[in-house]
Protein backbone atom coordinates (compact mmCIF):
# COMPACT_ATOMS: atom_id res chain seq x y z
CA UNK A 1 0.00 0.00 0.00
CA UNK A 2 1.53 3.48 -1.00
CA UNK A 3 0.62 6.84 0.45
CA UNK A 4 -0.75 9.73 -1.94
CA UNK A 5 1.35 12.31 -0.55
CA UNK A 6 -0.87 15.67 -1.47
CA UNK A 7 0.04 18.85 -0.98
CA UNK A 8 -2.47 21.47 1.00
CA UNK A 9 -2.80 25.15 0.28
CA UNK A 10 -2.29 26.69 3.06
CA UNK A 11 -5.46 28.51 4.25
CA UNK A 12 -5.01 32.09 4.38
CA UNK A 13 -7.11 34.59 2.29
CA UNK A 14 -6.66 38.14 2.09
CA UNK A 15 -9.25 40.15 2.01
CA UNK A 16 -9.96 43.23 -0.07
CA UNK A 17 -8.36 45.50 2.55
CA UNK A 18 -5.09 43.38 3.28
CA UNK A 19 -5.82 41.43 5.63
CA UNK A 20 -5.23 37.66 6.26
CA UNK A 21 -7.97 35.70 7.58
CA UNK A 22 -8.02 32.14 8.14
CA UNK A 23 -10.33 29.72 5.72
CA UNK A 24 -13.08 31.17 5.08
CA UNK A 25 -13.42 32.72 8.52
CA UNK A 26 -13.25 36.05 9.87
CA UNK A 27 -10.43 35.21 12.02
CA UNK A 28 -7.02 36.92 11.45
CA UNK A 29 -3.83 35.68 11.02
CA UNK A 30 -3.23 38.65 13.41
CA UNK A 31 -5.25 36.95 16.27
CA UNK A 32 -4.40 33.50 15.85
CA UNK A 33 -0.50 34.25 15.95
CA UNK A 34 -1.11 36.51 19.09
CA UNK A 35 -2.73 33.60 21.00
CA UNK A 36 -0.03 31.10 19.96
CA UNK A 37 2.39 33.43 20.84
CA UNK A 38 0.77 33.84 24.23
CA UNK A 39 1.05 30.02 24.93
CA UNK A 40 -2.07 29.01 23.72
CA UNK A 41 -2.15 25.52 21.96
CA UNK A 42 -3.80 25.03 18.39
CA UNK A 43 -6.37 22.84 20.48
CA UNK A 44 -7.05 25.94 23.21
CA UNK A 45 -7.84 28.50 19.94
CA UNK A 46 -10.10 26.48 17.95
CA UNK A 47 -11.65 26.12 21.63
CA UNK A 48 -11.74 29.47 21.88
CA UNK A 49 -12.83 30.65 17.82
CA UNK A 50 -15.40 27.48 16.75
CA UNK A 51 -15.39 28.40 13.56
CA UNK A 52 -12.06 27.61 12.94
CA UNK A 53 -11.05 23.99 11.71
CA UNK A 54 -7.67 22.50 13.98
CA UNK A 55 -6.16 21.44 10.38
CA UNK A 56 -6.58 24.85 9.16
CA UNK A 57 -4.95 26.11 12.49
CA UNK A 58 -2.15 23.70 12.47
CA UNK A 59 -1.27 24.61 9.01
CA UNK A 60 -1.61 28.27 9.63
CA UNK A 61 0.53 27.75 12.49
CA UNK A 62 3.33 25.80 10.67
CA UNK A 63 3.36 28.48 7.73
CA UNK A 64 3.96 31.42 11.06
CA UNK A 65 6.92 28.90 11.93
CA UNK A 66 8.68 28.48 8.53
CA UNK A 67 7.92 32.56 7.62
CA UNK A 68 8.53 34.43 10.38
CA UNK A 69 9.92 37.46 9.32
CA UNK A 70 7.31 37.85 6.70
CA UNK A 71 4.50 37.55 8.79
CA UNK A 72 6.04 39.42 11.54
CA UNK A 73 6.53 42.34 9.37
CA UNK A 74 2.94 42.08 7.92
CA UNK A 75 2.10 42.37 12.03
CA UNK A 76 3.93 44.91 11.98
CA UNK A 77 2.61 47.31 9.45
CA UNK A 78 -1.09 46.01 10.60
CA UNK A 79 -0.09 47.34 14.21
CA UNK A 80 0.88 50.38 13.29
CA UNK A 81 -2.11 51.05 10.53
CA UNK A 82 -4.12 50.47 13.56
CA UNK A 83 -2.39 52.88 15.65
CA UNK A 84 -2.93 55.62 12.52
CA UNK A 85 -6.45 54.76 12.79
CA UNK A 86 -7.39 54.87 16.11
CA UNK A 87 -5.28 58.30 16.29
CA UNK A 88 -7.43 59.23 13.06
CA UNK A 89 -10.84 58.29 14.86
CA UNK A 90 -9.50 60.69 18.43
CA UNK A 91 -8.89 63.74 16.19
CA UNK A 92 -12.65 62.82 14.73
CA UNK A 93 -14.24 61.81 17.85
CA UNK A 94 -12.88 63.33 20.76
CA UNK A 95 -13.05 60.68 23.49
CA UNK A 96 -12.46 63.10 26.26
CA UNK A 97 -16.03 63.78 28.07
CA UNK A 98 -17.32 61.09 26.05
CA UNK A 99 -18.38 59.14 29.44
CA UNK A 100 -20.63 62.52 30.53
CA UNK A 101 -21.66 63.30 26.99
CA UNK A 102 -23.47 59.72 26.91
CA UNK A 103 -25.04 60.09 30.31
CA UNK A 104 -26.45 63.13 29.41
CA UNK A 105 -27.75 62.08 25.73
CA UNK A 106 -29.22 59.22 28.51
CA UNK A 107 -30.92 61.38 30.65
CA UNK A 108 -32.57 63.36 27.98
CA UNK A 109 -33.98 60.69 26.36
CA UNK A 110 -35.60 59.16 30.07
CA UNK A 111 -36.53 62.76 30.51
CA UNK A 112 -38.99 62.65 27.32
CA UNK A 113 -40.38 58.98 28.01
CA UNK A 114 -41.24 59.85 30.97
CA UNK A 115 -43.35 62.69 29.71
Amino acid sequence: MSLGVAIDPIPLLVDADGVARIGKTRITLDTVVTAFLEGATAEEIVEQYPSLQLADLYSVIGYYLRHQVEVDNYLKVRQERGIQVRQENERRFNPIGIRERLLARQTQVDCRRKF
